[in-house]
């Protein structure tokens, strides 16, 4: 006979602390248990180091400061409505079979009450449906398709960071601010999804946004190739002003050290759209002049508003290095988690996933990375301003800066509702409001 996984409601668990016998009535009330949160980051690989620890990391630190009840107001309550928060931090390394196997494992066997995780946009497409046919509260990240709402409605899947498209829409806006006189531009993009629909994006954007300009090279390494140098001398070829790079992890790196001995960079700017991620890594080893993106108003294009500070302290405090974006974005996933949270358990008690489901669609806050609209995917989807800027190594304080910020609405460089984000990039980007 098949097992059975029985879910129990947020409510249930919770009874058991208030069934109190008259011989117990005189002793205080056992805590609540603790709220357990899986944590899915990439803690091994390639993608560890610059991603995956970053936003685990970003995880601790927040989970940490919210259950000693010091997160700035209206994140000031001890952990999520008075109860702790514990988690526990699962490796997103190996197959996707495996990545949906321990997410399976959190909700049957350790009986989560939600997952916030996921880097890899396959991760999230193999997930999401597992999530709704198990009706588990689940929270993406990072990852960056936005077929995840796009395809079907969701119940129990939300994203509080934008996904992928206002990277290529607000790294061509930049470029065209910046560039008034750009005839030919180029691109080394990783040839899988998030390789092929970063450049399909930023392309889209810039026929739209400066129409004589040409595309030249358009060039797809295999993921993870780390020896570019036959791109390298392709690209030194073109008479190119900018090149676009959606490289993230060690292809970056590798991408900028062997461009940076030929001086590609002398000839043609290059356009990081998820730079960010390495400027604490690379230091001075990356050029001067980059055009660098963070998915949202992240790290050093972040506003100093109260929750950036608190964020921005506890995590340097800790790790002895500034937070990038990844880290902002498990922090601002856990906040958004912990408002709804609380709007579902003012009715009091613990509330149950279909309370807090629902209470979450639709949210507007502000974070660390600023203000948050659960406003795509019926509410499931949160859309934030950008931001980018010119990165430069600052000689006397010997530190990385992001100079010249141009800042965009999140109406400017987010589809609006109800519109797929490459329809509405082919269609002219109606409707953006700048």
């Amino acid at each position: 006979m098949p097992h059975h996984h029985v879910r129990i409601p947020f409510a249930l668990a919770a009874l058991a602390a208030f069934a109190v016998t008259p011989a117990t009535a005189q002793q205080p009330a056992a805590p609540a248990a603790p709220i357990k949160l899986g944590i899915v980051s990439f803690l091994t690989g390639p993608a560890a180091s610059p991603f995956g620890i970053p936003g685990r990391n970003g995880a601790e630190i927040v989970i940490e400061s919210l259950n000693a009840g010091k997160g700035p107001p209206p994140f000031d309550k001890v952990g999520f409505g008075g109860t702790k928060v514990e988690a526990k931090y699962v490796d997103e390394a190996g197959t996707v079979a495996n990545v949906v196997t321990e997410f399976r494992n959190l909700v049957q066997r350790d009986q989560v009450d939600a997952v916030i995780g996921y880097i890899s946009s396959g991760s999230c497409l193999a997930v999401t449906p597992v999530a709704e046919e198990l009706k588990a509260l689940t929270v993406f990240y990072d990852c960056g398709t936005p077929r995840i709402f796009e395809e079907k409605p969701r119940s129990y899947v939300f994203r509080v960071s934008p996904h992928a498209t206002m990277d290529g829409v607000g790294a061509a806006r930049y470029l065209v601010a910046k560039k008034k006189d750009l005839t030919s531009f180029s691109g080394i993009n990783q040839n899988y999804a998030w390789g092929q629909d970063s450049w399909r994006d930023f392309l889209g954007a810039m026929k739209v946004l400066a129409p004589k300009a040409t595309p030249d090279k358009v060039l797809f390494p295999k993921l993870f190739a780390g020896e570019y140098g036959a791109e390298i001398s392709t690209l030194l070829t073109s008479k190119s002003q900018a090149v676009h790079t959606s490289f993230w992890d060690g292809d970056l790196e590798s991408f900028i050290y062997q461009q940076s001995a030929r001086g590609l960079d002398k000839r043609m700017t290059i356009v990081a759209t998820t730079g960010e991620a390495a400027i604490w890594r690379m230091r001075d080893k990356m050029p001067d002049g980059t055009i660098i993106g963070a998915r949202g108003a992240n790290g050093p294009l972040a506003r100093e508003n109260a929750y950036q500070k608190w964020f921005h302290d506890i995590y340097t405090d800790r790790y002895n290095t500034p937070p990038t974006y990844p880290a902002y974005q498990m922090a601002q996933s856990i906040l958004g988690v912990k408002i709804a949270y609380e709007k579902a358990a003012a009715g009091g008690g613990k509330p149950t996933t279909d309370q807090v489901a629902a209470a979450f669609k639709g949210i507007e806050f502000e974070g660390p990375a600023g203000r948050v609209k659960m406003a795509l995917g019926d509410g499931h989807q949160g859309i934030t301003e950008t931001a980018y800027g010119t990165y430069r190594f600052n000689k006397q304080t010997k530190q990385p800066e992001v100079i010249d910020i141009i800042r965009f609405p999140a109406e400017c460089v987010n589809p609006p509702p109800g519109i797929d984000a490459d329809k509405w990039i082919a269609d002219g980007m109606k409707g953006a409001k700048c």
